[in-house]
């Protein structure tokens, strides 16, 4: 029987996103501390999870209708360590800061080499999602607030 290949590897991996509901946060509050206040983000386990290493970079993303934050890259950051089990979930630590001007869905759709984002193209998918190093490249070059500094 032949093995699917695996949709990231750690040579593939340029950044993981992880997605969030505005009405799953307190949205206000995070906006306004830049994120600092979150610090991890449930993942679902899987192979996915099992790369997740200490360093990574990571992407925050908003998902839903909310009409005061429309969906879009609102925070990036890195990992703080491998997933871990936290409480009967699986987690990834994180470190984030707020990316501004966030990067809207509609941007990001109309951006060459972004529009096959997963997060675009499988929006219901689970955590984490993942760009690629040639999507996070093009997306730092595009966009450089989400660069890390």
């Amino acid at each position: 029987m032949a093995v699917a290949a695996r949709a990231v590897t750690t040579a593939t991996l340029g950044a993981w996103l992880v997605k969030a509901r505005p009405d799953g946060l307190l949205l206000d509050d995070l906006v306004e501390s830049g994120f600092r206040g979150l610090t991890r983000r449930c993942v679902r386990p899987g192979y996915r999870a099992d790369l997740i290493r200490e360093g990574e970079p990571v992407l925050l993303w908003i998902s839903g209708g909310d009409l005061r934050h429309p969906s879009g890259i609102y925070a990036t950051g890195r990992t703080t360590g491998p997933a871990r089990l936290m409480e009967n979930e699986l987690e990834m630590p994180l470190l984030l800061r707020a990316v501004a001007p966030v990067v809207l869905r509609a941007e990001l759709l109309a951006q060459r080499g972004l529009s096959d984002l997963e997060v675009l193209r499988m929006p219901a998918g689970s955590n984490p999602s993942y760009l690629d190093t040639r999507q996070y490249a093009t997306l730092q070059r595009a966009f450089p607030q989400v660069a890390l500094r």
